[in-house]
């Protein structure tokens, strides 16, 4: 789309979405079809959403709240993982020599003697 034409209709978005006038109104004014310019509005809109309206106070009070639950939550999470961590390490311990002793326990030595057939 050219350049002028891109400048027209961000103009004429403007001036709707500024000045608050009726759409058909505006249209009327830069004598083009009101679909037309409807069309280009509900895309500005729906390209560039209003930001979110702000929190009443009571709002404000109950997020203070639900962040601070947030905090507490996540340091006690943090503390129960470090906690498992710790009593995990000391309940096996992972020692090369344990791991040997282990590993020959396990091994079977004894030998196939061989039977005589009568």
């Amino acid at each position: 789309m050219p350049e002028q034409r891109r400048r027209f209709r961000a103009e004429a978005v403007q001036i709707v979405l500024e000045t608050g006038k009726p759409i058909a109104e505006v249209a009327r004014d830069l004598q083009i079809n009101e679909g037309t310019l409807g069309n280009w509005v509900n895309t500005w809109r729906r390209d560039h959403p209003e930001p979110d309206q702000p929190l009443s106070p009571t709002e404000k009070i109950r997020m203070n709240e639900m962040e601070g639950e947030i905090r507490r939550l996540r340091i006690e999470t943090e503390f129960l993982k470090k906690q498992g961590q710790a009593s995990t390490q000391w309940a096996t311990p992972t020692t090369p020599s344990t791991a040997r002793r282990t590993r020959h326990c396990t091994t079977s030595r004894t030998r196939a003697t061989p039977t005589s057939a009568s």
